[in-house]
Parts: structure tokens; sequence; C-alpha cells
């Protein structure tokens, strides 16, 4: 007789069991056919606008780093002078060969190696500095590299207007480098062009990552041990309520079952 209630309360746990499977299921297939709710769609659009921002933001900075902000950083760094000095063509000649073209005045492209070039020589006076003061041979650099890329740097151009001897015209000399001469300098426009190729896209890479990551992690801290505790322990119990269930069940019927094989008296 045990062994037969035993038997039948498995049968009702699977029976509830199968139930419990089959609501779940229709409920997962309604869920389907309403389709998403306008929160599920605002989330999944706004997840997807962020990301394409926030790679197209970080893979900028791959372009934007190495020919824009890193010759910026070096222009400031060699500190030149703000106020124009006076610069006087006294040579210009035309290379050919590695060997002789690990620099140039102007190039047009920044990642290949020259096998031809042009170096120009200058000489100037700054008074200001000290009176007098003249230096010879110093070099004169279409920017900082002495490279860049059409239309904002056209060698050909550049070559003409200052590579004949004698030409006069003002130019900018490097505190840090007294024999590295520029054409143009300004200061601000370094520094915008650090903030605009730099720092915007930095920060719109960060900020969309950090909203990624709010809108689609935890990132709250959880007391991980106690809420386990807790569970194990409401697991303990509700076993332990179920197993007394259980005996009881079974003494109930055990009993009732020797009253009724019981002989009268």
């Amino acid at each position: 007789m045990r062994s037969s209630s035993s038997e039948l309360l498995l049968d009702q746990q699977e029976e509830l069991r199968k139930r419990k499977i089959k609501e779940l299921a229709a409920a997962k297939k309604a869920k389907a056919a309403a389709g998403r709710s306008c929160r599920e769609q605002a989330l999944f659009y706004s997840t997807s606008l962020l990301a394409v921002i926030a790679m197209s933001a970080g893979s900028s900075l791959l372009f934007l780093v190495p020919l824009y902000v890193d010759p910026a950083i070096s222009t400031l760094a060699s500190n030149f002078v703000t106020e124009p000095v006076t610069c006087i063509t006294t040579r210009r000649e035309e290379l050919a060969g590695l060997a002789n073209c690990s620099w140039s005045s102007c190039r047009e492209g920044c990642t290949s190696d020259a096998y031809h070039c042009t170096h120009i020589y200058v000489s100037y006076n700054d008074s200001k500095v000290e009176p007098y003061n003249t230096t010879e041979d110093a070099v004169l650099l279409v920017n900082i590299k002495g490279c860049g890329y059409p239309p904002n740097v056209l060698c050909s151009n550049f070559t003409d207007k200052y590579g004949h001897e004698g030409t006069e015209f003002p130019c900018y000399h490097s505190r840090e480098n007294r024999t590295v001469v520029l054409t143009h300098y300004e200061r601000d426009e370094q520094v915008g062009i650090i903030i605009h190729y730099f720092a915007v896209p930095f920060v719109i890479t960060l900020a969309t990552s950090v909203a990624l990551c709010v809108m689609h992690c935890d990132c709250r801290c959880h007391p991980t041990h106690q809420r386990k505790s807790r569970r194990h322990r409401i697991q303990d119990l509700s076993d332990g309520s179920i197993s007394i269930g259980v005996d009881l069940r079974h003494n109930s019927s055990y009993h009732s079952d020797l009253v009724a094989i019981r002989p009268d008296m």
C-alpha cells in the first residue's frame, strides 16, 4: 500500500510538471505573437545607434591620431616662436636614393619611403633673442613632419615659392632646435586639431561605451554570499516540509491500512 501511494504522489507531481511546461510554452508563444513592446523596440534601436557611433568614433581615432594628432603634438613640443622672422633661401638640393632622403622639405604622402626628395636650406636673423644672431643652413619644412596630403600640401607649389635661392619670406623657427623652420605656425590651430581630432572622438567613444554598459550590464554590487545562503536555507526548509508532508501521508495511509486489516475483537 505504501508503494502504491508513493506512485500516486509521483504521478501527481509529473502531471503538475507537464501542466506547468504547457503553460510556459503557451505564454511564450503568446508573447512572440504579440511582438516587441515599445520599450523593447526603443532599447533595440538605441543600442544599435550607440554601437554604430562607438565603432565609428573608435575607428576614426586609428586614422586621425597618426595623420593629424601626432604632428600637432610634435609641433607644440618643438615650441616654435609666435612672431615670424625673415628667412632667406640659401640653396636647394634635389636628391635621390633612400640614403640621401632620410628627410625632405616637402613630400606628398607620409607612409611610403621617399626615393626622390628636395632639401631647402635657409638662413635667418632672430634679433629679438640676440642682436646679429644669424642661423645658417636651417632646414625649411612644410610642417613638422615634412610631408602631407593634397590639397593641404602641394609640394610643387611649395618648392616653386620657397625653393629659389635668395627668396625672402616670413618663417617660424623652433626654440628647441633652431635649425628647424616652418613657413606657417599658429599655436591655437594646433590645439584645435588635438581637440577636434582626438578629444571629441575619444569622449564620444567613452560616453557611448558607458551608455551601452549601463543599458545591458548590471553594474550594481550585490551581496552574493548572503543571497546564496538564504536560498540554500529556503531550499532546505522546502525540502524538509515536503519530506514531512510525504511522511505524514505515508503514516496516515499506513495507519488506515492497519485499521482496515485489524480483526474485530
